[in-house]
């Protein structure tokens, strides 16, 4: 928090001036770490004697010898004898949970770590890292977008490749979060790893590439498990010792704190979400009123809801094909049934406070809060937990067996891989069917707090043009729930949160927090330039806003190329969603369309075997017309067979070699004629 900074900045400041006293600020800053520890042992140490002895240590707090808002990392190093730094570059907050587990475990090794946002920092001091004595700098990079570098790294990721600086005696060390179904897997980390190599720098173990569409958790744990040896054989260390674990957060239970200084679901700012002010943005979403939601779906047991927000008086703007983010909030049952599987209070005020005191981030969601505030606003209680959670939470079991279980699936043998991946990632457990399942496991509450990663917001294509609907927004998004091997019922945490947020008429508006976040899936900037949108499903979402745009332009006398939309779902009498508006737009010559219904006839149809029949039509609009190609929907399957269809179609109809029929929808992709839209 800025006070926070400031305090500790104004601090700083003020001991380096005047007359020194018998007992100087930093005496006494020392003396009350101390006084406090010894206090804290003390109380720990009356705990009950039933409880089970665990292997866990709170770090000793370090003063803070620089201000928390310096962004240079080299003095952070130095004060506080540190000489690993880990930099992330995280979009969903997986690059960083990664970065802070191997800062974490440097301390085995003899490396003591940090973490650092690389936006927070000076990266030209990377220049000077290796006056450091045994310094190693590792970056745990994700790749957004379409190969986009996440936008904490851009500023780093645009200075190492435009800067020809001399990186000479830099060891470094790279790790990749990607997708394999999507076209540029790894390509920041990729890059970063060889650009890194070229300027000199010292690559000190292989580059590691983590794939989020098999088990990323197994890639990782599997490269950082070969990492360390690499490690220490390069600095002459030895091995680590045995493993200690170590909260990265101390506990403050705070039952006097005013109400009006408690945070109750804000992102950043304290009582933003009663006092809105713009420009809203990530840390500042707009409570946006919902003024339409209703059914898609006319039966088949699935959902699909049509949302409408208005964003007027928000000063946001959007173009179509821009994306809009929501903050959900987790189930209510979901949270009570976690706070008594803990024995917790959920209505505790507390904070988590860093015991690093060097590093920027205070707290690891907006403190003081509740239990309750925490777990329903702030962290992600419905995802399947990682490894060294697992790893955390043996630590609390009474029976020896169920202790033995998370600790084999915490680790690296190939039974313990195994045993996660069916009993964890198969059988689709959160934290809360674990805790069910192993009941003998009953961790402190703030500990559950401290391990589960962050809430995310939720990105919808949207489904409107601003042209039409200036001051709304629209989303179109299918409901997320399925049973799991072991007879529960899993519930999408954004759609089911949306579900339940009924407009009523009359009464208060009904508000989500949002944001807009640009997207470069863009019209052509000619609208006399002809399109191809393939988007089945939900994949329909944002070609709604194109040709919404489209018959606005034509209304308007202005000439429009051909819109032809290729889209897909199972029944035309269950899921045909948006069929009165197609059926219009196709009266009024704006649209042409072909829909596959793939459960209409005994074979199955998808728009793949429509994009095959139509061979001729394709290669006059992008081959012949310089027309755009774009996809929206499933990355995994349906991505992939559309563009292994359009190499063939070029390669047919263009009388090209398959590799050229490759390069051309590279050069459609540079010249943003060929654009994806896709998720897995």
């Amino acid at each position: 928090m800025a006070s926070e900074q400031t305090i500790e900045g104004a601090a700083g400041a003020a001991a380096a001036v005047g007359d020194e006293p018998f007992l100087g600020l930093l005496d006494v800053a020392l003396l009350a770490v101390l006084i406090g520890g010894a206090a804290f042992y003390f109380l720990r140490s009356r705990k009950k004697e039933e409880e089970p002895a665990r292997s866990y240590s709170i770090q000793p707090t370090t003063v803070c010898t620089t201000s928390a808002a310096d962004n240079s990392f080299i003095k952070k190093l130095k004060a506080s004898g540190r000489s690993l730094v880990v930099f992330y570059g995280s979009q969903t907050g997986t690059g960083e949970e990664f970065a802070g587990r191997l800062a974490k475990e440097g301390i085995r090794y003899r490396l003591k770590g940090m973490v650092a946002d690389p936006e927070e920092c000076d990266m030209e001091e990377l220049l000077q890292l290796k006056d450091i004595s045994n310094s190693l700098a590792v970056f745990c990079l994700a790749t957004y977008g379409e190969g986009d570098p996440t936008d904490n790294a851009m500023e780093f990721y645009e200075w190492i490749t435009n800067g020809d600086v001399d990186l000479t005696g830099l060891n470094y060390a790279v790790f990749g979060l990607g997708n394999k179904t999507y076209e540029h897997y790894n390509k920041v980390a990729i890059y970063v790893d060889k650009r890194l190599e070229e300027l000199g720098a010292n690559r000190v173990f292989e580059l590691g590439l983590g794939d989020d569409d098999a088990n990323i958790e197994d890639d990782f744990i599997t490269w950082k498990d070969r990492f360390w040896p690499a490690v220490c054989d390069h600095f002459g260390i030895e091995g680590g010792g045995e493993e200690v674990l170590i909260r990265q957060y101390r506990l403050l239970e705070q039952p006097d704190v005013q109400p009006d200084r408690i945070y109750t679901g804000e992102i950043a700012r304290l009582h933003s979400m009663q006092n809105q002010r713009p420009p809203f943005d990530a840390k500042n979403p707009f409570l946006a009123p919902i003024k339409v939601n209703r059914e898609l779906h006319k039966g088949g047991g699935r959902s699909c809801m049509h949302i409408e927000l208005s964003i007027d008086g928000s000063k946001m703007r959007y173009d179509a094909g821009d994306h809009v983010a929501m903050y959900p909030i987790n189930d209510k049952g979901l949270v009570d049934k976690l706070g008594q599987l803990c024995n917790a209070d959920l209505d505790t005020v507390f904070s988590l406070i860093n015991t690093d005191t060097d590093s920027s981030k205070k707290h690891p969601f907006p403190c003081p809060t509740t239990y309750r505030t925490a777990l329903t606003h702030y962290l992600e209680i419905t995802a399947i937990p990682r490894t060294h959670i697992l790893k955390e939470l043996a630590e609390y079991c009474t029976d020896e067996k169920e202790k033995e279980l998370l600790r084999s699936m915490a680790s690296i043998s190939p039974e313990g891989k195994e045993k996660y991946q069916s009993w964890i990632q198969d059988a689709c457990r959160n934290i809360v069917h674990i805790l069910e399942d192993i009941k003998s496991c009953r961790p402190p509450i703030d500990h559950v707090c401290e391990l589960l990663p962050r809430l995310q917001p939720r990105y919808y294509s949207i489904s409107s043009s601003a042209k039409l609907h200036p001051t709304d927004v629209h989303v179109t998004a299918v409901l997320v729930e399925y049973k799991t091997p072991t007879g529960r019922t899993n519930k999408g945490v954004a759609t089911t949160y949306l579900k339940n947020k009924q407009p009523q008429g009359g009464e208060e508006d009904v508000k989500v927090p949002v944001f807009i976040r640009k997207s470069q899936f863009r019209l052509p900037t000619k609208p006399e330039t002809p399109i191809i949108m393939v988007g089945p499903g939900t994949g329909l979402a944002p070609f709604r806003g194109f040709i919404q745009e489209r018959q606005f332009l034509r209304d308007e006398g202005k000439t429009v190329g051909e819109s032809i939309l290729y889209f897909g779902c199972r029944k035309r009498s269950e899921d045909y969603i948006y069929e009165a508006e197609l059926e219009e737009w196709v009266k009024k010559g704006t649209l042409n369309l072909k829909a596959a219904f793939s459960r209409d006839q005994a074979k199955k149809i998808y728009v793949q075997h429509l994009l095959e029949q139509d061979a001729d039509l394709i290669w006059k609009v992008i081959g012949e017309n310089k027309g755009h190609f774009y996809i929206c929907g499933d990355a995994k399957n349906m991505a992939v067979d559309v563009r292994n269809i359009l190499v063939k179609i070029l390669s047919t109809k263009g009388a090209m070699s398959e590799a050229d029929a490759v390069q051309y929808i590279k050069k459609m992709e540079a010249q943003k004629r060929y654009s994806a839209d896709v998720w897995s």
